[in-house]
């Protein structure tokens, strides 16, 4: 098992043995993230009995009891219990209690439980009268009720005021730190060209199940036309998979909306206008519902000329891989899917550098942690992470926009994010103009930092204006 990184979230599961009750978990996030293998891996290092039910994907034909049989036969598989179908589901979860041994660690995974409960209104609440009456009283027991539909997680069990108090843990799967990325190309790694490395996280993300594709004796341009441009390949069908998993309310709308996001950031109104419809809840539950799916960001951020939030969210579409998708292989599926498709390299494609500058963008934006320790943050608090833009408004300043403002008490730190193959001195020209059109207040410092791919002209490092110079090769750890 490819299992890299989350020693943090390793770290939070392993401290739920020093309890001396049981553990109830929440675990959620993007699909394809890793959230079923971190609860396998915590098993593994455990030394505990593993036990995973998952749900099937609805279907028309299927129904409650589909489900309940699904549960039953599973259970009968890892354990004793017998496989008859149960009425209903606290009879089901009664039957898996009495398989649990209190002389050792168990763990059990309901994996898909979106799925599980999907025809039975009152499943979360079977849950916790299961917990409350029979799983809660095994103090070497933890139940992860686990699932990529996160906004029905956190509807039915996070913000589910049945469940306070009773959840251990919430813990939402990220993608992975980009120097845990490399290490899918193993001892390889060293010896393969950056840019290829970026080429495929600039397409693929920080998405474990994707990673575990790549061949690493293999290039960029080979490994993304196997994987994104033949039929059935991964990245090619995931997308509408995994769409229709997770956005399981206002699915068209939403649509719509990612669609107009992978053109640039959109406000509410914004994004009402772009896909032709009223600015109200609709829009903002759909954007709710895109974002807790792990797709779109809100980069709201601190306004740095008044100190206070911004007053409109800026929503971005995060998911490197959907924005490949929409961008890539959407406008060519039928010509994939008819096995006529010839990819040559990525070079080729149309607009190729000018489309993986802002992939290579909004893989910085995912991962702007990483660049803490190079800009010597240290210990001072971030008070926003976001980028920042301001439209000139009649006879009022000019229009500005900067690919990331960190902003800490006491300083902005003005990233530029650049992927050229040649980068020239102009580029200090443009952080310039964008500094001394930011109006500052009093009592904070400006810091200049460039984060880049590709050849640097020599005079920008000898010039000594950035604070900073990044090469994205550092925060790969390479």
């Amino acid at each position: 098992m490819n299992f890299f990184g989350r020693d943090a979230e390793m770290a939070d599961l392993m401290s739920l043995w020093g309890k001396r009750s049981g553990s109830l978990v929440t675990c959620r996030g993007r699909r394809r993230i890793g959230k079923s293998t971190l609860i396998e891996a915590f098993a593994n290092k455990s030394k505990a009995r593993f036990i995973r039910i998952e749900g099937l994907r609805p279907k028309p034909e299927y129904s409650n009891k589909t489900e309940l049989m699904t549960f039953a036969r599973e259970l009968a598989t890892q354990t004793q219990a017998e496989d008859s179908i149960p009425d209903n589901w606290l009879k089901a979860f009664i039957r898996l209690d009495r398989e649990i041994n209190d002389k050792e660690r168990t763990i059990v995974l309901l994996d898909e439980v979106s799925w599980l409960g999907h025809y039975e209104a009152t499943f979360a609440d079977m849950v916790k009268v299961a917990w409350d009456e029979y799983w809660s009283k095994h103090d070497r027991l933890v139940v992860v009720v686990c699932g990529s539909v996160s906004g029905w997680i956190k509807e039915h069990f996070v913000d589910n005021g049945a469940f306070f108090g009773r959840r251990s843990l919430d813990l939402v799967v990220k993608e992975l730190p980009l120097r845990e990325c490399t290490k899918f190309w193993g001892s390889a790694a060293g010896r393969v060209e950056i840019r290829e490395i970026i080429d495929v996280l600039s397409v693929t993300g920080g998405v474990p199940r994707y990673l575990q594709e790549i061949d690493p004796g293999m290039s960029a341009s080979a490994n993304l036309a196997r994987l994104a441009f033949r039929p059935s390949s991964i990245l090619r069908i995931d997308f509408d998979e995994m769409f229709s998993d997770v956005i399981t309310k206002l699915p068209t709308l939403s649509g719509k909306i990612i669609r107009a996001l992978v053109k640039c950031p959109l406000t509410v109104s914004e994004a009402a206008i772009a896909v032709g419809a009223g600015k109200g809840g609709k829009i903002g539950e759909a954007l709710e519902q895109l974002e807790e799916a792990g797709l779109v960001a809100s980069d709201a951020g601190k306004n740095p000329e008044t100190g206070r939030i911004a007053r409109e969210v800026k929503y971005r579409l995060k998911d490197n891989y959907s924005r490949f998708y929409l961008r890539y292989i959407e406008p060519r599926k039928e010509i994939i899917d008819a096995g006529a498709y010839r990819f040559v390299s990525l070079d080729a494609l149309d607009g190729w550098d000018s489309i993986m500058g802002l992939q290579f963008e909004n893989l910085v934006l995912n991962h702007y942690e990483a660049l803490i320790e190079p800009l010597h943050i240290g210990n001072s608090l971030i008070e926003s992470a976001a980028p920042y833009s301001r439209r000139r408004m009649g006879n009022g300043p000019d229009g500005l926009q900067i690919d990331l403002l960190l902003q800490t008490k006491y300083s902005n730190y003005i990233i530029e994010i650049k992927r050229k193959r040649e980068i020239g001195m102009d580029v200090i020209g443009e952080v310039e103009r964008k500094i001394r059109k930011l109006s500052t207040p009093r009592g904070k410092s400006t810091r200049a930092a460039l984060v880049y791919d590709g050849t640097l002209a020599p005079g920008i490092e000898t010039d000594g204006y950035f604070d900073a110079i990044i090469p994205f090769s550092m925060l790969l750890g390479l």
